[in-house]
């Protein structure tokens, strides 16, 4: 175990800090234009692929009880992001839609880019930042998920998701044998749905309609405006085209993140819509050094899961014999699941042996791989 005073100093949480090289890299991309558009997805995909390649696993864990002020130096990464990125993506919409050295099909993959570092970095920094108890951190989290036009991401992760993974009622569990290009259209729609519902039956328990002003969609729908409004003031329609085009590869991003998460892993449904509670074994693990930099450890999702206020740097990896393993990080198995043929070739045997150790005594799987089981009570 890491001990407090070793997960306090700078040189520690310097890694986390990589990310941040990839907004000067955008301006290059931006500037030098031509080929060098092409760097930001190929960076953000492959390098830290390649330190994954180099560096190996990290398997040590941080002390849990790590007090949250020797933290600072990565709350800092997560606080310091959204003003960052800000200035980035409505300057990048700027100078793209006033570039003469850019063609269209140069804007657009430039956007492409930004796309890949907005839904990359910026949704999950966000997700870190809505699981927080402090107003203001949460309040970034919901500016970082407006420049993406999914705001409703929070409701439906905090209402919906960590309260019903591996059953019927949560749309972002991708079921078993269900490829990516199916699971992402029916979780646009179904997730956008359910975490309007939540909020609704909120409010419904203090005898509130949904049209109460504390409702978070209200929130969600002024920041997104706003953002909508800013791309077009400073870029014309081009600019808004660019930002909506950004905020779809962002959210491709995201949901295709959410697809390798937890696919093929269910709860056991115990009779009368009543379900086991969530554990560690209901997440897919990945413990690759270069892209839990990259994601600020999003990969221990076994982790977070059981304990979802736990901050990124004190997630605690889980070995093979308490979770299942990915064989390798996120960006490159979301490479494979754009390619349902091949993820079924390397995901269902490992969902298959899953089911075997976990859950021998559960002889018809059907229910579970169509969705099928008593909604959650």
């Amino acid at each position: 175990m890491i001990p407090a005073v070793q997960v306090s100093r700078f040189s520690r949480a310097l890694p986390f800090w990589l990310p941040v090289l990839l907004l000067p890299l955008a301006w290059f991309c931006a500037v030098t234009g031509g080929l060098a558009i092409l760097l930001m997805p190929i960076v953000t995909w492959y390098m830290f692929s390649v330190l994954d390649a180099v560096g190996g696993l990290e398997t040590d864990n941080a002390d849990p009880d790590t007090p949250e002020s020797d933290l600072f130096w990565y709350r800092a990464i997560t606080v310091m992001w959204p003003p960052l990125q800000f200035a980035t993506l409505f300057g990048m919409i700027w100078y793209v839609t006033r570039a003469d050295h850019l063609n269209t099909l140069e804007s657009i993959l430039m956007f492409f880019g930004v796309g890949v570092i907005t839904g990359t970095i910026g949704i999950t920094y966000s997700h870190e930042l809505m699981h927080q108890k402090n107003a203001k951190e949460r309040w970034l989290g919901d500016i970082l998920l407006a420049m993406v036009m999914y705001s409703h991401f929070r409701s439906e992760h905090l209402r919906v998701h960590h309260i019903y993974v591996g059953t019927p009622k949560d749309p972002v569990t991708a079921r078993y044998n269900e490829g990516f290009h199916r699971f992402f259209p029916r979780v646009l729609r179904e997730s956008l749905v359910s975490s309007f519902k939540a909020e609704k039956a909120m409010l419904a328990r203090r005898d509130l309609p949904w049209t109460h002003k504390s409702n978070p969609f209200w929130r969600y729908w002024a920041l997104q405006a706003a953002m909508l409004v800013l791309a077009f003031v400073i870029g014309g329609w081009a600019g808004l085209g660019l930002f909506l085009y950004q905020a779809f590869i962002a959210i491709w991003q995201l949901e295709v993140v959410n697809y390798v998460e937890h696919y093929g892993l269910t709860r056991k449904h115990l009779g009368d819509g009543k379900y086991e509670h969530v554990k560690p074994h209901h997440s897919w693990n990945a413990s690759h050094k270069g892209t839990n930099w990259l994601l600020i450890n999003l990969q221990r999702h076994s982790d977070h899961h059981y304990k979802p206020d736990r901050r990124f740097p004190l997630l605690q990896n889980y070995s093979e014999d308490e979770a299942p393993q990915l064989p390798h990080g996120y960006p490159l198995m979301t490479m494979g699941a754009m390619i349902p043929s091949y993820w079924r070739r390397v995901m269902n045997p490992k969902v298959q042996e899953w089911r075997a150790k976990y859950y021998p005594e559960i002889e018809d799987w059907k229910p579970y791989n169509k969705g099928q089981n008593p909604l959650p009570r």
